[in-house]
């Protein structure tokens, strides 16, 4: 106990590699952070964590009978969850397919990858600043957390923030300052 607390403890959400210096993985890593705009290389191994414990579950479930309970019920939570993200398409609704996903169909459910699909930013590093400067809503929230994942029923509804100079809101400093500075010269224009 510190402090009269009890300290919360977290899992981790990473592994590290086995191998720190296989080349072949470190530049795969190097494309994916280039690739989608990633911070570190922790991004990736987050996401490539995530991906192994959905298959670790699928594959555990694919060693049970057809019409076992826990297979059916699980394994149905689990296709649901999936399609809904949006990583597993409707017609492959199948376990067999579960194990047949890859990082990258995680990684383009990315807010930061959505938001530079739409169109919204000019570049994969604009959409991750634009969202960390928090100009970017997904339906009325705000969201400005570059890895959120979006849902398929949530992808239309991705736009710019009510108060943000983008969305309609009111200018940013820059411009104020320079409205500011151009109101000026026009009233001495007048006063000669």
């Amino acid at each position: 106990m510190v402090n009269g607390r009890v300290p919360m403890v977290y899992s981790k959400v990473y592994s590290t590699p086995r191998r720190p210096f296989e080349k072949a993985r470190l530049d795969q890593e190097l494309k994916l952070i280039g690739e989608y705009g990633l911070r570190n290389k922790r991004e990736v191994w987050r996401v490539k964590y995530s991906l192994a414990k959905i298959r670790a579950a699928a594959r555990d479930l694919l060693t049970l009978e057809e019409k076992d309970q826990k297979r059916l019920f699980e394994g149905n939570a689990l296709l649901r969850r999936l399609v809904r993200v949006g990583v597993l398409d409707e017609t492959k609704m199948k376990l067999d397919f579960v194990l047949g996903l890859k990082v990258e169909d995680f990684l383009e459910r990315r807010l930061q990858t959505q938001v530079f699909k739409l169109g919204l930013a000019k570049s994969i590093h604009h959409a991750r600043v634009l969202i960390r400067q928090r100009h970017i809503r997904v339906r009325k929230q705000v969201v400005n957390i570059p890895s959120f994942v979006v849902r398929l029923d949530s992808q239309k509804h991705i736009d710019f923030s009510l108060k943000s100079p983008f969305g309609g809101g009111r200018p940013g400093r820059v411009k104020r300052k320079n409205a500011k500075k151009g109101g000026d010269e026009k009233e001495e224009e007048d006063e000669e």
